[in-house]
């Protein structure tokens, strides 16, 4: 199971970690939120915890509890901007369906494997 970072992405995580002055990688999780069930978290981690699954590319680390990797299997992850806006953005193959307003999704998989979330 992986996760990819472009190298925008990459290079925010490295940005975001210097400003911090600290930090080990990007940590994804997802939580129950939103209309369709499920949102993206982000957070910068200082430690790897003993359930996390590093990823590393472009010399940035993300940060995975085992947990949530079959939700995010063959996803990428990549940072954009539009106008003034710019946030990170997920492609993931393991999606079912959006809200209409793309703050959260549906998840293809089992509702029974849903309950570790």
């Amino acid at each position: 199971m992986a996760i990819t970072l472009t190298e925008r992405a990459a290079k925010q995580i490295q940005l975001q970690l210097t400003k911090r002055g600290k930090g080990l990688a990007l940590r994804i999780s997802l939580k129950k939120s939103g209309c369709s069930g499920y949102a993206y978290s982000f957070d910068y981690a200082d430690e790897l915890q003993e359930d996390d699954c590093v990823f590393e590319f472009h010399n940035a680390k993300v940060l995975v509890k085992r947990d949530y990797l079959s939700y995010l299997d063959g996803s990428e992850l990549d940072f954009v901007k539009e106008g003034l806006n710019s946030t990170f953005r997920f492609s993931n193959p393991n999606i079912e369906n959006t809200c209409g307003c793309g703050e959260s999704f549906s998840l293809k998989t089992s509702e029974k494997s849903k309950e570790n979330i």
